[in-house]
């Protein structure tokens, strides 16, 4: 048995690889975070082939863990894939993978690397990247106040994808005397949508009372737009 876990791609289609085409072609089951939208990938990527779909993701209750987790007993090649990127990365996948270790100890788990929004957005950012620190989604509730905290109070690197128009990706870089926020856009982006975007990272950092931050704006990333959204 081998659960591969495949990257998919985060914006551009023509970024799967190779790889991740012959894995999902050759797959069985595919444990998808949201089946329909990977099933709108595969005839995208034309991927063909009988292949069983199971949903596994944040909401999925236990028993329906369990059931996803059996039903790889029946598959000898199994793909892991989320709605886009890297499976696990800030995304529900590592909790299957988790349990997936535990029930079956002497299966193979391969990764099959492709995209990832942390490393996509550090690479075009400018920022020195020997060291950085990734922090995930910024939580609406729980927790969201004493993450501010940290980054107003560390040396420190923050990249956090922000869900307006699916593409735009923002960074804060910060010392103890100063904070940029420093966003990053598709060269697509239009004017208005910019002011937007740009007024709702303001509204972020004002809500945690980060009143005199820096806000720059550059359009280094191209080609960002939702492939099979």
């Amino acid at each position: 048995m081998k659960l591969y876990v495949v990257a998919t791609p985060i914006g551009n289609l023509t970024d799967c690889s190779i790889r991740a085409k012959e894995i999902l072609t050759q797959a069985t089951l595919i444990i998808a975070e949201d089946t329909r939208t990977t099933g709108q990938l595969f005839k995208l990527l034309h991927i063909e082939g009988k292949k069983e779909f199971v949903s596994s993701h944040a909401q999925s209750t236990d028993s329906a863990l369990q059931k996803a987790l059996l039903r790889c007993k029946e598959h000898d090649c199994i793909a892991l894939v989320t709605d886009a990127g890297t499976p696990a990365i800030s995304d529900p996948g590592s909790f299957f993978i988790s349990h997936f270790r535990q029930m079956y100890p002497q299966a193979l788990i391969a990764p099959i690397p492709g995209p990832t929004a942390a490393i996509t957005a550090l690479c075009v950012s400018g920022f020195p990247s020997s060291h950085f620190e990734f922090l995930g989604f910024i939580p609406h509730k729980k927790g969201r106040q004493t993450l501010f905290e940290k980054i107003k109070a560390t040396v420190l690197k923050v990249k956090d994808v922000i869900d307006i128009h699916h593409i735009h990706v923002w960074a804060i870089s910060t010392t103890q005397n100063a904070l940029t926020a420093h966003l990053i856009v598709d060269q697509k982006t239009t004017m208005q949508q910019m002011q937007k975007i740009k007024a709702q990272v303001k509204h972020e950092l004002e809500h945690e009372n980060i009143h005199h931050a820096t806000l720059e704006t550059e359009t280094k990333m191209t080609d960002c737009k939702e492939a099979y959204c």
